[in-house]
């Protein structure tokens, strides 16, 4: 048991890459101006890499606890999934859909969330 716990707390981080490189994917292929695809496409995940490093890194002394923590999460991911799919990998965004659902139920589940802030 505890080597698929430590494989689904693989998976989150993998997951979190994942939502990053959606954000700069999105980014670029938004638009065929070169300057807005720079800004969208580097700038979005930078934002989206220190609104996760602010509210979600396990290390973080703001990071957010409970059902604001869950929404936080929830909301973070959709919208990686959403860019995604706003830049044409429809297959791809329902794939990370279900293996975000899947790898959250298990960190709840598992109770995955207090042990990876300690």
């Amino acid at each position: 048991m505890a080597l698929l716990q430590n494989a689904n707390l693989g998976l989150a981080f993998l997951l979190e890459l994942v939502a990053i490189a959606s954000f700069a994917y999105w980014g670029f292929t938004v638009s065929d101006s070169i300057i807005v695809r720079l800004v969208l496409g580097l700038g979005t995940p930078i934002l989206a890499i220190v609104l996760w490093g602010i509210f979600a890194a396990p290390k973080s002394e703001r990071r957010l606890r409970g059902n604001a923590y869950l929404a936080f999460k929830v909301v973070y991911f959709v919208l990686a999934i959403l860019a995604l799919i706003a830049a044409g990998s429809v297959t791809l965004g329902i794939i990370v859909a279900v293996v975000f659902a899947i790898n959250t139920v298990l960190a709840y589940v598992w109770h995955q969330e207090d042990a990876a802030a300690a």
